[in-house]
């Protein structure tokens, strides 16, 4: 089973296109509803739907690392810095992430782009 995945508010809406294009199963928040959802809601609501989270909000990726300091489980974070990562590769590398592994596999981890 491929990584579903769901994007925060902030990714810009090129990224989503992008992965569609190579036929990633991908949720904004927006689409959800979910628009104007605190980081923990976010984060929550994304494991309920057992899809990955990619942000690029720093607050967003603290909360996944205190989550893992405090054993809660959700279902995963990709964390790409604003700026530091093209859309291409945020593409490239997503896109891979998605195919390539499990569900279990990226549960409670956090992930960094690109990958390397």
């Amino acid at each position: 089973m491929a990584v579903a995945i769901y994007m925060d508010v902030h990714v810009p809406a090129a990224v989503t296109s992008g992965l569609r294009r190579e036929g990633v199963d991908v949720l904004t928040a927006q689409e959800d509803g979910a628009r104007s959802l605190a980081d923990e809601d976010l984060l929550a609501r994304s494991t309920a739907l057992g899809r990955l989270l990619h942000s690029q909000d720093r607050d967003l990726l603290r909360l996944a690392h205190q989550h893992q300091a405090d054993g809660v489980p959700f279902a995963g974070v990709v964390y790409a810095a604003q700026g530091h990562v093209s859309l291409g590769r945020c593409i490239e590398d997503l896109a891979l992430i998605a195919n390539c592994c499990q569900p279990r596999e990226v549960a409670g981890r956090v992930i960094f782009l690109p990958l390397e």
